[in-house]
């Protein structure tokens, strides 16, 4: 496929990018004053370990999900199928994985496929283009959402513009499949909730949002530079198309709180859960588990719980 990117510039949305785009599957603003809703999802790299070791599989995903964890719908990583994204018979096996468990196959979380704000045209167009057949993917999968990173170079406004214009030429190719285009806080200025805001609303497309992750708000941890983590939530949160809860450790005394003790960072739950409400999503939560203290399973298992804890806390 031939890039829409040009010399001059990204090509600009239609009038009708808008309608084109299924949104419906994602986050909902709430119409009334009732508690709002939440379900508990899985994203894959919580079991990472399992899955490079060889203990998983890939195609045992959902199963495992709902069997092990009681857990309904999942978020892929490409990482562990990284050469099955055109694969039409193994998405097939997916799909079929996913339906026989009642499991909803929600969004494939993209790495390794380039820069999407390089400061190369020719290679921001080339990483582009690497999403494709992710987008594709995704289709097949029934999922609402590809994630993907937002990776640049440059000064600050720079970076708004690279990053901003190859998401937008992603985005305009999502919208053909009714497929969102979500950017995770995943490093970098990425990680600078400002940042990324500006990022969004400078695409300005319906289909592109973000996918905040309550922990992966350090923009260079060996330098000590930190976005505070609750205020780059609220920052992200009216662009959410999903949400990434991000565990560590556990504290038995603060039943809200996990830690992250490699960096001495700590999130509240309560509190961040009230940001997520506050800013009328409702929908699916989920949890990627990353800590030290606990194997995956149990890891997983103890994040489930905190964030059944941390909706009913909700004000």
């Amino acid at each position: 496929m031939k890039s829409s990117l040009t010399r001059r510039s990204f090509t600009a949305a239609s009038a009708s990018l808008a309608a084109s785009v299924v949104l419906g599957k994602t986050a909902t603003a709430m119409t009334s004053s009732a508690a709002p809703k939440f379900k508990i999802s899985l994203a894959q790299w919580s079991l990472h370990k399992a899955l490079f070791g060889k203990k998983m599989d890939n195609l045992d995903f959902a199963k495992v999900a709902k069997e092990e964890f009681g857990i309904e719908g999942i978020e892929y990583v490409n990482q562990f199928f990284k050469d099955k994204a055109e694969d039409k018979k193994y998405l097939a096996e997916l799909n079929k994985r996913a339906a026989d468990n009642g499991v909803t196959q929600l969004l494939i979380m993209i790495d390794g496929e380039g820069q999407l704000g390089h400061a190369s045209l020719k290679e921001r167009a080339k990483a582009v283009e690497n999403h494709y057949k992710w987008v594709a993917a995704a289709k097949e999968l029934g999922c609402h959402s590809i994630r993907v990173n937002a990776a640049s170079s440059g000064s600050y406004e720079d970076q708004i513009h690279r990053a901003s214009d190859g998401l937008r030429a992603l985005s305009e190719f999502g919208a053909k499949h009714n497929i969102n285009v979500i950017v995770e806080n995943h490093g970098g200025l990425s990680s600078n909730g400002d940042w990324l805001a500006a990022v969004i609303s400078k695409v300005g497309l319906p289909n592109c949002g973000t996918l905040p992750d309550f922990g992966n708000f350090g923009i260079n941890r060996q330098k000590g530079e930190w976005f505070d983590r609750y205020d780059g939530t609220k920052k992200l949160m009216p662009f959410a198309k999903a949400v990434s809860a991000k565990t560590y450790d556990f504290d038995e005394a603060r039943p809200l709180v996990t830690i992250d003790t490699r960096w001495k960072k700590e999130t509240d739950y309560g509190k961040m859960m009230q940001i997520v409400a506050d800013a009328g999503y409702e929908g699916w939560v989920g949890i990627e588990y990353e800590g030290g203290k606990l194997g995956e399973a149990e890891g997983i298992k103890a994040s489930k719980a905190l964030l059944e804890r941390s909706f009913a806390a909700i004000k």
